[in-house]
């Protein structure tokens, strides 16, 4: 299966979640490495110094601007084609605006979408029809037990 995991680049659990996953046999995208050799998307690529956290905000005019670039642009491509082709997507809290988008985008093709909420977290009620997971035996009934490697 293809699984799509949205999520955020300060999440420390994504990475573990995309091992997992894959441990379980599946083609999971990871957008840290969208392909090989590749790092994932960051403002920075786009030749202004934007922090990836809450404090490097700019102008919705620069925010228009840096979507135009060619590096938003080719990270934009590698992650909606993803998207695209994916069979269900995996929702690791906490995240943000793009793994929300992201993730009400595959669920509105009608893929298959699971939440992992680990830790305490405000309810949502538009997640009504996601299946919420909250630990790892419960990832593993969704995606299968990991094979040995």
């Amino acid at each position: 299966m293809k699984i799509y995991v949205a999520s955020s680049w300060r999440n420390v659990l994504q990475p573990a979640i995309v091992h997992a996953l894959r441990r379980c046999g599946h083609d999971v995208y990871d957008f840290r490495h969208p392909a090989p050799g590749e790092t994932g998307f960051a403002w920075e690529q786009c030749g202004v110094p934007v922090k990836s956290s809450a404090l490097g905000k700019v102008s919705p005019m620069e925010w228009k601007l840096l979507l135009a670039t060619e590096m938003a642009w080719k990270g934009f491509a590698l992650d909606i084609g993803a998207l695209r082709e994916c069979d269900a997507v995996v929702y690791v809290l906490p995240c943000g605006r793009s793994a929300s988008w992201e993730f009400g985008y595959a669920m509105g093709q009608g893929k298959p979408g699971y939440v992992f909420a680990f830790d305490d977290t405000e309810p949502e009620l538009m997640f009504m029809e996601a299946k919420i997971l909250v630990n790892m035996d419960e990832l593993f009934e969704a995606f299968g037990e990991p094979k040995e490697t």
